[in-house]
């Protein structure tokens, strides 16, 4: 499969850092990135973290541990330091996760980053977890699926989800958040754009040709 890249897409590749803070496939991050023409690092080193041009912030496990192991490596203070200057960060699986406001699994609550309100909870269906390829609803104007058929198909591996959306933009000079759903037993996030925090639940690295037109698309909005 060819890409598709913005028109407005640099010539010269954005640098992407994969944030390496113990959790999560960094290397198949690493690869799919490189597939979508980005320079990337794996990483946990604060300068260059803050410095490149896109944050990935991958992960897998439990919610706690990972909140545990980002702020063990001060990730929890880079993505801050990121979004209040305008600087992209995306999260993928327990990567977007822990953006929301909390976590509960196994009736214990832990703090996430709080860059969007929500709770990250248990997904009610009859086989959890949810485990392989489903289809998404992507809003009109979603310029992160751009390119993509209604139909494709996404990696996913969770059994913890974000069920509600809450956040509400007032400010008629401010795009709203574009917010993706899917379901499984129930509707869930699948993904968000909300200025320069993107977010998917599921796996783009693992998502095939849809996954790397994907991250194709975040690398042409840096």
């Amino acid at each position: 499969m060819e890409l598709s890249t913005p028109s407005n897409r640099a010539n010269k590749a954005k640098k992407v850092v994969v944030f390496d803070y113990g959790f999560g496939n960094v290397r198949s991050a690493e690869r799919a990135l490189a597939r979508a023409g980005a320079d990337v690092e794996i990483t946990r080193d604060f300068d260059r973290a803050m410095n490149a041009d896109g944050l990935l912030v991958p992960g897998v496990g439990a919610f706690a541990a990972c909140m545990r192991g980002l702020k063990d490596a001060r990730g929890d203070w880079i993505i801050d330091r990121r979004l209040a200057g305008g600087r992209p960060v995306m999260g993928i699986c327990v990567g977007m996760q822990i953006l929301f406001a909390r976590g509960i699994e196994h009736g214990v609550e832990t703090e996430g980053l709080d860059e969007w309100p929500g709770s990250v909870e248990p997904l009610q269906a009859d086989i959890v977890p949810h485990m392989g390829w489903n289809t998404v609803d992507a809003p009109a104007g979603s310029e992160l699926f751009a390119g993509l058929e209604a139909d494709a198909r996404f990696y996913f591996v969770h059994s913890y989800a974000v069920h509600d959306w809450s956040l509400e933009t007032h400010n008629p000079t401010m795009h709203a958040p574009r917010v993706t759903w899917s379901t499984h037993g129930e509707p869930f996030v699948a993904a968000v754009e909300n200025g320069a925090l993107w977010a998917t639940q599921f796996h783009p690295e693992k998502s095939g040709d849809a996954g790397a037109q994907l991250l194709t698309n975040w690398i042409g909005t840096l």
